[in-house]
This record gives structure tokens, sequence and C-alpha cells, in this order.
């Protein structure tokens, strides 16, 4: 998609039909989010990564409603076009319904989001018929699942075995059938990503699961070559953290010898 429509729900699930890939990366901020939105990138995902690409954490499980709503709404003034999807971070939907759908409501309403995306499989098809029935537009997660990083044992590649790969075919169909409109799946096997996206009929975005997805997200700073560890998967189409580091040793020498502009 080139023009300058604002992308919206319904153009996601389109685009599978036409067979036209997904583009997704993560953004944080208005700037960046202006950024990406004029190279005309479909999907920006406030994801709760923030929490390490930002924050610095070990993992996503510290990351707060509050920082998402504030991110997102970031996020929201910076984009004309793509359609914003905000991860619901860890603890924000699992406790009830009730305070499930507060929060995505939050989202949609403080934070400026059009979609919320929620980790898990079997265990939140309710979740995610109950919120999609109320208006609330779902992306779902299936793979690797970063706020379950302390169950798996790490960031350890997902669907290897076969009663695995069952499961997560199921799951896809029945997030599917619940209402979602797209589910990322993660760290999973190219075949399993293929079988899966073969079965589903709305669009699969692959981070890690190979080529045959329906679009691909990346992190934005691990794109950029702004962080120094980056999953084996990803390809780095600039390499701004070295380009930052120039610059600012080229600023301190001018600062240091009191060079004229």
């Amino acid at each position: 998609m080139t023009d300058n429509k604002p992308v919206r729900v319904p153009d996601i699930i389109a685009m599978k039909a036409r067979g036209e890939s997904v583009t997704v990366l993560t953004a944080y901020d208005a700037t960046m989010a202006g950024i990406f939105d004029q190279a005309g990138i479909d999907i920006l995902l406030v994801g709760d990564s923030l929490g390490m690409v930002l924050h610095g954490e070990e993992n996503t499980l510290d990351v707060s409603m509050e920082d998402m709503i504030r991110h997102t709404r970031a996020v929201r003034r910076g984009t004309r076009r793509a359609l914003v999807v905000a991860d619901m971070p860890f603890l924000s939907y699992q406790a009830s319904f009730p305070e499930a759908i507060r929060n995505a409501g939050r989202l949609l309403q403080k934070g400026g989001a059009a979609a919320v995306k929620i980790e898990g499989g079997a265990t939140m098809t309710l979740l995610v018929e109950r919120l999609t029935s109320i208006g609330i537009p779902v992306m779902g997660h299936l793979g690797l699942l970063p706020q379950s990083v302390h169950q798996v044992g790490g960031f350890r590649r997902q669907g290897s075995e076969k009663n695995a790969r069952n499961k997560l075919i199921a799951e896809a169909i029945a997030l599917e059938e619940a209402g979602a409109f797209s589910i990322v799946l993660e760290c999973i096997p190219d075949d399993l990503a293929e079988e899966i996206t073969r079965q589903v009929r709305v669009p699969t975005i692959g981070i890690g699961a190979g080529p045959h997805c329906d679009g691909q997200v990346l992190v934005s700073y691990d794109m950029l070559g702004m962080t120094e560890k980056t999953p084996p998967f990803v390809k780095k189409y600039a390499q701004l953290g070295k380009a930052m580091t120039e610059a600012a040793l080229a600023f301190a020498k001018d600062v240091k010898a009191r060079a004229k502009k």
C-alpha cells in the first residue's frame, strides 16, 4: 500500500487476499513514527519491547500500562497513515476479563491505538472474542512469547516438536475464529509458519519465522543497527548506532577545540 489513505483493520485483512505483503515496524515515539509512516510502513507496533530497547531492561515484564499509553500516544501523534497497534503489557490482561477490557480500552481511548496485541493461544481465545465483540481489534501472537520468557526458559525457538507444531496450528485457527485480524508468529520453524499461513485467512506476521508469512515485523532499533545484541534472524538495514557514535565524537571534538560552526 503506497497511497496516503489511512490504513484500517479491514485493509490489513484484504492485503492477504490480494497477495500483498504487510510491513510492520516497532515505534516508540512521534519522531520515529513519522519517519516510518512517511516510508509507507503499514503497521506501527508500539511494542512492550520498549522495556528492553529504551529502558535497558532484560525482558518486557516491567513495562506498565502507563508506559504503553504514553508511548502509544506519542506514536499516534507522529502517524498519519499507518495502523497503530499497541502491545498489552504483562498482567494487563491475564487477571480477569473486566480488567483486560478496561486496559485495552485505555490503549484505544487514551493512547490512540487502533488495535491491541495479545500474547497467547488457547488461553486467550475467549478474551479475543470478548474484545472483538465490543469493537476492539486484536492482533494475536504465537510461538515465542516474550512475556512468558521465564516459563519457556529464555528466548528460545518454539514449535520444533510434532505436538508443539500441531498445537500452534490449532491455536492460530482458534485465534482467527475468535476474531483476531492478524497473528504474529515469532521464532518458529519456516515450514510451520508456512503451514499456519496457509491454514488461516488472516495475515500472519513473521519475526524469525521465515519468508512465507504474509508480512514481517522487526524491532526498529535492531533493524537500524542501534542495538549491540540482536537475534540471528535480524537483517540490519542501517548502522545508525555507529553513525551516532561518530557524530557524538565529532561533536565532542569540536566542543573541546572551541570550534566555530
